[in-house]
């Protein structure tokens, strides 16, 4: 009985050895794919230059003066601006992120045969 146990755990660890590059690049980067955009949503709305900019000509603190809507809207320019920036570099990061998940296996496997077979050039 072991033995028929012991056969089907080795077939089962061969085909998830077989199945993994397939996996890898389609399940696989899909839910990375979909992790990223949630990342960058999240990041959207903790930054969230479209409100700022919504309100941007909304004086703040309740200073309705010509002088406090004058320093609320440059105020609120350089917040759009800077939080904008924060979002682009977000954005690439993230997009950095999703492609080391796809290279990942590439280099694994060549250090792999590099390592078992000598350099390969």
């Amino acid at each position: 009985m072991w033995l028929l146990v012991f056969q089907r755990i080795v077939v089962e660890f061969i085909l998830d050895i077989l199945y993994f590059p397939l996996w890898w690049y389609t399940g696989g980067a899909k839910h990375a794919l979909l992790f990223g955009v949630d990342l960058i949503k999240d990041g959207n709305s903790h930054l969230a230059p479209g409100l700022w900019l919504k309100n941007i000509f909304v004086p703040m603190f309740g200073q309705y003066d010509w002088q406090g809507r004058l320093v609320s809207f440059f105020m609120r320019v350089v917040n759009i601006i800077g939080r904008s920036i924060g979002l682009l570099i977000w954005f690439l990061v993230v997009v950095m992120i999703f492609i080391l998940w796809l290279i990942f296996p590439l280099v694994v496997g060549y250090m792999l045969v590099a390592s078992l077979f000598g350099r390969v050039s």
